[in-house]
Order: structure tokens, then C-alpha cells, then sequence
């Protein structure tokens, strides 16, 4: 089974999402998640978006 990286949740009985990083110049998994709920709620309590900007005008 594969874990939700949110709820715990198995992901392939869902419309899983997958995240990746890059570590060393590589790709490497990032986490697993049921549907793109499940990340938002990953992204917003770990407060993964605070500091990040994409472009200052």
C-alpha cells in the first residue's frame, strides 16, 4: 500500500498526486498524496508557501 503523505490514506485507491525535489542535480520523490486536497492541506499546515516567491516586480 502507499501511504498518503498527508492523511495516511492508501493513494492508488484515489486520484493520487506525486511531488518530486531536486536533490544533487537529481529528481527524487518528494511525497504521495490521495488528490490535489490532500497536498493543499500538506502545503498549507507545514507552511510550505511562507517566504516563497516566484518574481519580484
Amino acid at each position: 500500500m502507499a501511504s498518503c503523505t498527508y492523511c495516511g490514506c492508501d493513494v492508488t485507491a484515489h486520484d493520487p498526486v506525486y511531488v518530486e525535489a531536486t536533490a544533487d542535480g537529481e529528481r527524487v520523490p518528494a511525497g504521495q498524496f490521495c488528490n490535489y486536497g490532500c497536498l493543499a492541506a500538506h502545503i498549507e499546515e507545514e507552511g510550505l508557501t511562507q517566504g516563497a516567491v516566484c518574481r519580484l516586480d
